[in-house]
């Protein structure tokens, strides 16, 4: 079952129940797969992996905009913000956590045989495309950052 299918059924049980919240989640979700579908050209399927970036970067924009609204004390905004971010984080794979992450991490330094920061462009890369979806590209490097200074 295709991400777009999902969030329409989601959606409809949205509808049912009469959860805006949840409501306006999904139809930004709806709305960012149609953007990619037409910059794609021709309605064309999105990989998994373009779903998977492209409801991180919703994630990620939700989260960052609540934590600017707490920053000026305006948390009135920014709980809507956590709460759609809790939910199109449901239609992403679970996260790993950061020992998960560092022992990917390890594994990658050992195979690339990375020693010094100048390193970490090639272990980052390997990183993102072994951990996409399942791990926050920050916490990956600040993990690469760490076991290689």
């Amino acid at each position: 079952m295709s991400l777009q299918s999902k969030v329409m059924d989601a959606m409809k049980v949205a509808m049912k129940a009469k959860d805006s919240q949840a409501l306006e989640s999904l139809r930004a979700v709806k709305s960012a797969i149609l953007l990619a579908q037409t910059e794609s050209g021709a309605k064309a399927e999105l990989t998994e992996a373009e779903e998977l970036k492209l409801l991180q970067k919703l994630v990620k924009q939700r989260k960052d905009s609540a934590a600017i609204f707490t920053e000026q004390g305006r948390d009135d905004l920014a709980a809507p913000e956590l709460a759609q971010a809790e939910i199109i984080s449901q239609f992403l794979p679970e996260q790993m956590s950061e020992e998960e992450i560092g022992k990917v991490v390890d594994e990658i330094i050992a195979q690339t045989g990375a020693s010094s920061m100048k390193d970490m462009g090639k272990v980052m890369g390997m990183a993102n495309g072994k951990l996409a979806g399942k791990a926050d590209g920050s916490t990956i490097a600040k993990l690469v950052k760490a076991k290689l200074s």
